[in-house]
């Protein structure tokens, strides 16, 4: 449920920033006339804003994308005020709502890179290629080529209505499906800002010398790329990356932010520096990530956090031991009967040291590990969110010499 939540709030920004365009576009005249000068700049400001902090996170992906939308909206600076019947506007208006799409969609699907590196210099190659096959295009006066792009492909009316071009609209649609499935596969926000910014552009493009629309939803687009570089950035400081679930720092946030009534609770992979020296460090990952999502389904109000290494934190706000226990037993027994299959000829064949019954893994085809817990509450003699971390330390130490896969107090 918590990973649902999680990945239906990547499009809440570029949905509200959409809305705010729109409600600019129908309202704007009622604003004061001094708006009016907001808008005229608006498109300069949102790059500079997301400019800045793509580069000041390191967002090379981001970079390019808001330089791509700064590309169209120059473009249509000068070759589509006043519409798109001569030859000229017509090839870039079609290169525009043709390439821009595509170029975030791409954006998207590429691994990040940074910003100042050859990777960035071979993708921002691309766009000036992309730009300069367009000039040719129209300096040659290729009108083939143009009348290419303005094929049309079916006769229905959502295809052939305004002005876009069908292949356009193709464009379009695909560039935004890619984009928003890359958001929620890898559960990127920036990704999810590709998405809403090619959105964006269409409605801008839709109409490309109504000035008013098209300032507004370029600014909007920009405005959607530079939220997502800072929303990605709080998920890398406060989420861990291999496995998902808060990381240490966001563990740091809640502890301060405590009442006077809570349990903390320490759980640590039994036997994981010997299963990582088997089984190797890519095994030792899933296992990471199998105990964390396991952890961060428990119940009781509980929150997990990776606390570091192969070790976990869950807190109970406003709950004593006695209420966090059983859902933390609940927990343990989930991750010792789950199974994981050994795949890959390159896989270590089971010794009689790397069998074990108790604490650690077993069966010749798969793997099972097992956590030992600690839990502590807060009390007189653990008054500080600190001190029963350290306490449910100890107790997590008397669970492994007691013999592993145990909760102790």
């Amino acid at each position: 449920m918590r990973a649902l939540l999680r990945a239906l709030a990547l499009p809440v920004a570029p949905v509200a920033i959409l809305a705010a365009g729109f409600a600019l576009v129908v309202y704007g005249a009622a604003l004061p006339r001094a708006f009016a000068g907001f808008i005229l700049y608006s498109p300069h400001i949102m790059f500079a804003l997301g400019m800045a902090l793509a580069a000041a996170y390191g967002r090379g992906r981001a970079v390019l994308a808001l330089l791509v939308l700064a590309t169209a909206y120059a473009a249509r600076q000068w070759w589509l005020q006043e519409g798109v019947d001569e030859f000229h506007a017509r090839a870039v208006y079609a290169a525009l709502t043709v390439l821009v799409p595509l170029d975030l969609a791409l954006l998207s699907l590429l691994p990040e890179r940074g910003v100042w590196n050859r990777h960035a210099a071979l993708r921002f190659g691309v766009l000036l290629a992309q730009i300069a096959i367009t000039a040719w295009v129209f300096v040659a006066g290729r009108a083939d080529l143009v009348d290419l792009a303005y094929q049309k492909f079916l006769d229905t009316i959502p295809l052939s209505a305004g002005r876009l071009p069908q292949s356009a609209i193709l464009a379009i649609a695909l560039g935004f499906a890619v984009a928003a499935i890359a958001a929620f596969v890898r559960r990127s926000h920036l990704n999810a800002g590709f998405a809403g910014a090619i959105a964006a552009f269409a409605i801008a493009a839709h109409v490309p010398n109504a000035y008013v629309s098209f300032a507004s939803f370029i600014a909007a687009a920009e405005l959607m790329v530079a939220i997502a570089v800072l929303q990605d950035a709080h998920r890398m400081a406060f989420r861990d990356e291999l496995t998902g679930i808060p990381s240490r720092r966001a563990l740091n946030e809640q502890l301060a932010a405590l009442g006077n009534r809570y349990t903390i609770a320490m759980l640590d992979v039994d036997h994981f520096k010997q299963f990582n020296d088997t089984y190797g460090h890519d095994l030792g990952d899933q296992v990471l990530k199998m105990v964390a999502a396991h952890i961060s389904r428990v119940g009781g109000g509980g929150k997990a956090f990776r606390y570091g290494g192969e070790e976990f934190t869950v807190l109970f706000p406003g709950k004593d031991a006695e209420d966090a226990i059983p859902h933390l037993e609940a927990v343990r027994e989930d991750i010792e009967s789950y199974r994981m299959a050994l795949r890959g000829a390159d896989r270590p064949v089971q010794t009689r040291r790397t069998r074990r019954r108790k604490g650690g893994w077993r069966d010749k085809r798969g793997v099972s590990v097992t956590v030992s817990i600690g839990v502590a509450e807060r009390n007189g003699r653990s008054a500080t969110p600190q001190a029963v971390i350290e306490a449910a330390d100890r107790a997590l130490y008397r669970a492994k010499e007691k013999g592993r896969n145990r909760l102790s107090r």
